[in-house]
């Protein structure tokens, strides 16, 4: 589509505003205070800030879910309220709500037609989705047997159902293991490289600062920091070396001669160590190679294939035009009764010969029997009771 150029960003707030008002129209909460930023084509964008700070709502007037008080919104150039812009977004909410009595097959299934994908489309998206959130062997369980991390991996998967071009991920990590939260940033990651346009909400600063470019920080509802990632946290008055460990003679050789360089500066040398979710994972890593068995969410697959793919919108478009032409299923024709002539003119004779025989007439139903004689039979009863005669 147009809007997917470069050269436009995805979605570009200005001056916006939200206030929430009670019953008398009395302003009462004032979530978003002017706040201006713009996402761009490929983009990790997050946007961060402790509770109550206008996350959430900003995000749903992103997606046209409200309205706001002042200010502009627009997605691919238009307003979020366009239905058209819907088709290109993938969302997943705070909380993740499904419906309980479908399977994971048949909620993506549901999702998908949403959409209007064709049934194989749908077939082969839902396979791959789930095999890449881990829930592959519970495909045909409903959901509402799912722990909180098993239904977040659901709401990923429909979140990327159809391949949007802008996703918008409301803590995405919320509920799931450590290997899900891996498996969600490598995904972030992948559709980063495929041009994909990300907003992020988290609460996990370390994850955010994995993934993303650009942040902004809400406090109030006002902006109070917003840059590249790597601007922002770069601090140019330190400088850090990383090299293999030598021998002790060499380090001690090395640090010396750092001393004498920078005499008043203090000199720490350490050891680099792995991140506890790094370790985590080795261990986790190791378990699965000894094919130890569990009745959880497994690690995920690989990638789903359309989404790791370059843009396949035109092969798509092609398979629908092939079944298209693929000859339609006939319909049941009607069942048209025509009179037989012969058989209408005999009947018709037979009713006008002379000799036909009339047909029987039952004769009426006996009248019913007068008041009078009801009244005789009931006193001649009430004399049989009582001793009369």
């Amino acid at each position: 589509m147009d809007q997917k150029q470069t050269n436009f960003p995805v979605v570009v707030v200005r001056g916006l505003v939200k206030t929430f008002r009670d019953f008398w129209g009395r302003a009462r909460v004032k979530a978003v205070d002017g706040i201006d930023f713009e996402i761009h084509h490929g983009e990790v964008f997050a946007l961060l800030g402790p509770n109550g700070s206008g996350k959430s709502t900003t995000v749903k007037m992103i997606l046209g879910l409200l309205y706001p008080t002042f200010g502009d919104i627009s997605v691919f150039g238009k307003s979020p309220r366009a239905v058209e812009t819907k088709k290109e977004i993938g969302y997943l909410p705070e909380e993740t709500y499904l419906y309980p009595y479908l399977t994971a097959r048949e909620t993506l299934d549901f999702y998908g037609s949403l959409f209007h994908l064709s049934a194989a489309e749908r077939k082969s998206r839902i396979d791959q989705l789930l095999d890449m959130v881990g829930l592959s062997h519970a495909r045909d369980r409903r959901v509402g047997e799912f722990s909180k991390g098993m239904a977040r991996r659901i709401g990923i998967a429909q979140a990327m159902i159809n391949d949007p071009d802008f996703l918008i991920l409301d803590e995405p990590t919320s509920g799931l293991d450590p290997i899900g939260c891996r498996e969600v940033k490598d995904l972030i990651l992948t559709l980063k490289k495929r041009g994909k346009t990300i907003l992020v909400t988290s609460h996990l600063l370390s994850d955010v600062e994995e993934v993303c470019d650009h942040v902004v920080i809400l406090y109030g509802g006002k902006i109070r920091a917003q840059g590249k990632l790597d601007d922002l946290l770069t601090m140019g008055e330190q400088t850090r070396v990383t090299f293999s460990a030598p021998d002790a003679a060499a380090q001690k050789k090395f640090e010396s001669a750092l001393q004498a360089q920078f005499p008043a500066q203090s000199l720490v040398v350490d050891h680099p160590r792995r991140s506890l979710e790094q370790y985590f994972l080795d261990v986790v890593l190791q378990a699965k190679n000894e094919n130890v068995s569990t009745s959880g969410a497994a690690a995920g697959g690989k990638i789903a294939d359309y989404l790791s793919a370059p843009d396949s919108r035109d092969a798509v478009l092609q398979s629908l035009m092939v079944e298209e032409k693929a000859a339609p299923v006939q319909s049941e024709k009607a069942v048209e009764v025509v009179a037989d002539p012969a058989k209408e003119e005999a009947k018709l004779r037979a009713l006008t010969s002379e000799n036909a025989v009339p047909e029987k007439v039952e004769p009426p139903v006996a009248a019913a029997e007068s008041e009078k004689e009801k009244m005789a039979k009931a006193e001649e009863k009430l004399d049989r009771l009582f001793g009369g005669k």
